[in-house]
């Protein structure tokens, strides 16, 4: 009986301490590939903020194709920057998607677009951006699904307890949607 309510309690400490996370994974944004094309030129991060690099995805698109919101969110700027047209669309939670090189603009700053909703169209070249709290990253690396997997152990060194629990999560890119990514991990500390 002790065994039984010591393993309870560990269960619903676990648990109540990942729920949180858990929470946070399931409103995490995966995003979808804005157009259908192949990549011209792959995320590069450079080094230091004026280096050269690609800070997001180019596509080679034909003109005039359609160009789709990634995922659902608000549109926080649509118009012009330096002779071009942009797209960017706040999907919460500190994540921007930037939608470049339009020839046209089919949404205004305040609508409110669903995934797949289209956002613009194609010019001669088009270029797709994230942002996650203001820091490029790769768009590739937001594409896919999220695969959660949590192993609750069942037995722990003597005199340790867990001291709280932290939730990892990782969009998986299409090519690889079937290798599970996401860890659940209870940090264990000397009692």
């Amino acid at each position: 009986m002790r065994r039984f309510a010591c393993a309870f309690v560990t269960i619903f400490f676990v648990v109540s301490t990942i729920s949180p996370s858990a929470a946070r994974a399931e409103s995490m944004v995966v995003l979808t590939p804005p157009v259908v094309a192949p990549v011209l030129d792959p995320f590069r991060l450079p080094f230091g903020p004026y280096g050269p690099g690609n800070r997001g995805i180019e596509y080679d698109t034909a003109f005039g194709q359609a160009v789709v919101a990634a995922a659902g969110g608000t549109v926080v700027f649509a118009g012009a920057v330096a002779g071009t047209l942009h797209v960017t669309i706040d999907h919460g939670g500190g994540l921007l998607s930037s939608y470049s090189f339009l020839d046209r603009i089919v949404v205004t700053r305040g609508d409110v677009v669903a995934r797949g909703d289209r956002v613009g169209v194609a010019g001669e070249t088009f270029h797709f951006g994230v942002r996650v709290f203001g820091e490029y990253v790769d768009p590739a690396l937001m594409m896919g699904s999220v695969v959660v997997h949590v192993r609750l152990v069942a037995n722990r060194p003597r005199g340790w307890v867990a001291t709280g629990a932290s939730m990892a999560t990782f969009a998986i890119p299409p090519a690889e949607a079937d290798v599970p990514a996401v860890v659940a991990v209870s940090r264990l500390a000397p009692h």
